[in-house]
């Protein structure tokens, strides 16, 4: 995927606009988790030592166009700050002639963060009209905000009909990642999908089964797929109206030689609790009122030799509730098997990358991607405006 690229491009005495990820975990009005605003720093660096002004645009959580107070960006930007060593000017808003004039006042090297865009309804619409507003802030924009781009947002795909538009360090990082798997993936190509309800994951499947050669399937998404093979109840997490659907991806990933793999053993309790009691079960014997919150250690034996066969790997979902310590095993065993496979393996983002990171694998894998949704659209081959919009 040829993207447009920042380097090279003058941008001494500018105003750049760069969409970011700034969407991080809060927790008391405190950042849980600045990783994301660590992926972003190479592009802000290289805008600075430029002589570019630089004007960030982001969103937190999902106001739906309301002015949220908990939602506001005042945390990032002191984050931020802390985090470039220089003055990180938070604005009251997004667009309007205050904005203006504040980033009109900056000199070369001096950073703004304009408030959450999705304050704003037009964001989410991609309403031209806002779109527009929001370029005549700047000179030219740049996308480094990869989690996004499977949204055509203003900020994400109408501001590109007003300004040059170029992708990041981090959105350059992201493709480059995942071209080599979307391209030329060395075989075999496995995937591994877990999470918490099939609905998420089924047309990332109904995809994957005809570019993979083999799927494994855990977590909840994995007891609606057996209920729909007749085995097993599926338990809580069973949504009966994709029985249907699910057997469709069956016979289609019969049809193209690729074997889906199933748990065979749940690890079990009558309560999701960190003291609550376990057992393991076959997944056809699971008794009624248990809820089946990991894969169980058959399962992990059987999955990673099929790990242990891979040149490609992709994962995303986790195999169990493995935030609560009793149900940490299926998601810690795939993690490992993945880590030591030698396997060209990327990581969807989300809940994916912070059990790999929460397990010390992070640097025994390829890649962590920073966006699970837009990391799983690309991977089963959709076309992404946002993306499109950055092309050569």
């Amino acid at each position: 995927m040829a993207l447009r690229r920042i380097q090279g491009v003058p941008v001494e005495g500018k105003t750049v606009l760069v969409r970011v990820d700034y969407n991080v975990p809060m927790a008391e009005g405190r950042i849980a988790d600045d990783g994301r605003l660590r992926a972003s720093l190479q592009t802000l660096q290289h805008l600075i030592d430029s002589g570019a002004k630089i004007a960030l645009i982001s969103h937190l959580g999902r106001p739906n166009g309301e002015v949220v107070e908990e939602l506001r960006l005042a945390p990032i930007a002191a984050r931020l700050q802390e985090l470039l060593g220089r003055e990180v000017h938070q604005l009251d808003d997004c667009v309007g002639d205050t904005v203006q004039t504040a980033i009109d006042a900056g000199a070369a090297g001096d950073v703004f963060l304009l408030e959450n865009i999705r304050f704003r309804r037009e964001e989410t619409l991609n309403e031209a009209g806002f779109a527009r507003q929001l370029a005549e802030l700047g000179d030219l924009y740049v996308d480094d905000a990869f989690a996004t781009v499977h949204r055509s947002h203003a900020s994400t795909v109408g501001i590109a009909d007003y300004l040059p538009s170029y992708a990041g360090f981090l959105m350059q990082r992201e493709i480059d990642a995942l071209t080599r798997v979307m391209e030329a993936p060395e075989k075999p190509y496995v995937a591994v999908i877990g999470g918490k309800k099939a609905r998420s994951k089924l047309g990332a499947l109904h995809d994957l089964v005809s570019r993979v050669d083999e799927v494994l399937i855990g977590g909840g998404v994995a007891f609606t797929f057996l209920a729909a093979f007749g085995i097993g109840a599926g338990g809580d997490e069973l949504d009966a109206d994709l029985i249907d659907e699910i057997r469709e991806i069956g016979e289609l990933a019969k049809e193209r030689g690729t074997d889906i793999q199933l748990p065979v053993d749940a690890v079990c309790a009558e309560t999701l609790a960190a003291d609550a009691e376990t057992q393991t079960f076959l997944v056809d014997e699971v008794p009624d009122g248990w809820g089946t919150f990991d894969i169980g250690p058959k399962t992990i034996e059987q999955f990673t030799k099929h790990i242990g066969t891979a040149n490609t790997i992709v994962w995303t979902g986790p195999m169990g509730a493995f935030e609560v310590e009793p149900f940490s095993e299926g998601t810690r065993g795939i993690g490992e098997a993945i880590a030591s496979s030698g396997a060209y393996s990327v990581i969807g983002g989300g809940e994916t990358g912070d059990a790999v990171k929460r397990f010390g694998f992070e640097d025994r894998v390829s890649y962590i991607s920073t966006g699970g949704g837009a990391c799983l659209a690309l991977l089963r081959g959709k076309s992404l405006r946002a993306l499109n919009v950055l092309q050569e």
